[in-house]
């Protein structure tokens, strides 16, 4: 019979676990000086690859309004290391905000960046409807879906973004994966069912990650921009809902976004610093008993 109580939740770690960083360290980082190395802006309905080095700071903002982005991540010297999404979802939650960590794939199963600053996330908090902040529930659009359901061919899903950006680093469509869907308010109905809202980021609404290894990141601006008019094809005529206007098109409620990366200058700041290393793990994965554990 069902407990009277609310389940544990799968994963919980002590502290000091590693699913538990140093929130002071983490908090020196985001508040130690910084110089800008790396700037620019994505335009909407675009996708940019871009790397960032070990102990550098991301930043990604919203310097002209509400806007969701597609965020992939690839170790930048062994993509077959990139986030795992679903790993990510079980050891923290299904929105991620301040002191989260965006995991690896197996073997590997590291953290890749540790997120140190939200402005969006805790302000939000949770909905009438149960929506969070950055979400991992959700994937990327794509066209392969969007012919499906819409019989209509569109070059500039998330996906697809995703996938042009990536090719001058030796990377193709196989390689781009699960998102971490930044500034996307989503969660699930009362029948399970999956839900997007629009998102609530104002101008200069910002989410910052440390990097924990050499990274390759790839961004794409969403062409459903805020989400606030949704809808599968290149016009995206969204249906009249909640605070929508009838007929607006999700092209006008995209906007860019801002990426930045910083160098940390503060002498003595990343001394506690440690890489995360790859789980000890040596065995054989039952290699030597391939019918299955030994009964009795």
């Amino acid at each position: 019979m069902p407990s009277d109580h609310p389940p544990a939740p799968a994963y919980t770690a002590t502290p000091g676990s590693i699913l538990h960083p140093n929130k002071p360290l983490y908090d020196s980082i985001a508040q130690a000086n910084r110089t800008l190395t790396t700037s620019f802006t994505l335009p909407i309905r675009s996708g940019r690859a871009w790397t960032v080095p070990a102990g550098h700071i991301l930043r990604i903002s919203t310097p002209e309004g509400p806007q969701v982005g597609d965020l992939n991540l690839w170790n930048l010297h062994n993509p077959r290391e990139r986030f795992w999404a679903a790993r990510t979802r079980q050891l923290h939650a299904s929105h991620v905000s301040t002191y989260d960590r965006l995991w690896s794939t197996l073997p590997y199963l590291r953290p890749m960046v540790t997120i140190i600053r939200d402005s969006l996330g805790p302000a939000y908090g949770v909905d009438k409807w149960n929506g969070r902040v950055h979400d991992l529930l959700g994937t990327r659009c794509d066209p392969y879906v969007n012919k499906m359901l819409s019989g209509d061919s569109y070059d500039y899903h998330c996906h697809s973004n995703l996938v042009r950006a990536v090719l001058p680093y030796g990377l193709t469509e196989f390689d781009v994966h699960d998102v971490l869907n930044v500034f996307q308010v989503t969660g699930l109905d009362a029948q399970g069912r999956y839900f997007m809202e629009a998102c609530p980021a104002q101008e200069g609404d910002a989410i910052e990650f440390f990097a924990e290894m050499d990274l390759l990141c790839a961004l794409s601006t969403c062409p459903g921009g805020d989400l606030s008019v949704w809808g599968w094809g290149e016009g995206g005529e969204g249906e009249e809902g909640e605070g929508e206007k009838k007929g607006k098109s999700m092209l006008e409620v995209c906007r860019p976004l801002k990426v930045e990366v910083f160098r940390v200058e503060d002498e003595g700041v990343l001394e506690g610093w440690v890489r995360p290393e790859v789980p000890a793990y040596r065995g054989a994965h039952g290699m030597a008993v391939p019918e299955g554990e030994k009964q009795g």
